[in-house]
């Protein structure tokens, strides 16, 4: 294991951080890594899993650390300079679910938070989401902060970028897809909804919704059956709550 104090990092490309992420990454064989950075007390933990992806962690004290990531990033000692992770096509979709049988992904509508969507990665990990489809042009790319929020899930779930939402919706219906809008003001709760078969969930911003053409484009739309006190969840936190529902039998 190498010992470098003044370490030459890479200029470019994704840095992870913490530990979670970092494990999730090199365990990933289709994340391709760069460089590793532990500090001598996360050495021990990270031998293994790097010596399996024929990598020599570089050894460097905490400020360093601290000095290379983003403000009050929570790294605990570990970090890893790595490629995004490649986009799944539609058709990689349309192929796995009809693989799978009954599924459903999830289609997020111009939300930009890296934090959201890392938690919305989580839920659909734990909830057995096939995949989820974002726009190319109004999402963030992935991210460090969007892994550490993920806690690492961001390795096992399919994500695909697309240009055209309004497209990709008619799309997946034509390869035998539900499309199902989440808004407010639906008269069906999401409880009620039929969940057999290839589902697709699409959800906008909170506050904005989905925009009108997306919207235009689904099969049906339902909402979450919540008090009149509040008047909409954070998008994460809906997103949990709908994923649940298309995951109980």
């Amino acid at each position: 294991m190498q010992k470098n104090k003044n370490p030459s990092f890479p200029g470019s490309g994704l840095i992870l951080y913490g530990r979670h992420p970092v494990l999730a990454a090199l365990a990933n064989p289709r994340r391709r890594i760069s460089k590793l950075l532990c500090t001598a007390e996360t050495a021990a933990e990270l031998k293994t899993p790097a010596a399996q992806r024929g990598i020599s962690p570089v050894v460097v004290d905490r400020k360093e650390l601290d000095r290379i990531l983003p403000r009050d990033a929570v790294h605990q000692g570990f970090a890893l300079y790595c490629a995004p992770l490649p986009d799944y096509s539609v058709e990689e979709i349309c192929a796995m679910a009809d693989a799978a049988g009954k599924c459903h992904v999830l289609i997020l509508d111009q939300v930009t938070d890296p934090q959201n969507i890392g938690a919305i990665i989580r839920s659909c990990v734990a909830f057995n989401t096939l995949a989820l489809i974002m726009q190319d042009k109004n999402s963030p790319a992935e991210t460090g902060a969007m892994a550490k929020a993920s806690a690492g899930t961001i390795e096992h779930l399919p994500v695909c970028r697309v240009t055209n939402l309004s497209r990709t919706v008619k799309q997946l219906q034509e390869a035998g897809f539900w499309t199902v809008g989440m808004d407010g003001y639906a008269d069906t709760t999401i409880d009620k909804m039929n969940k057999a078969g290839k589902t697709a969930i699409i959800m906008g911003s909170e506050g904005k919704g989905m925009r009108r053409l997306v919207e235009e484009s689904c099969d049906s739309t339902v909402r979450l059956p919540t008090s009149e006190k509040v008047e909409s969840l954070n998008v994460s936190t809906a997103a949990a709550i709908v994923l649940y529902e298309m995951n109980k039998e």
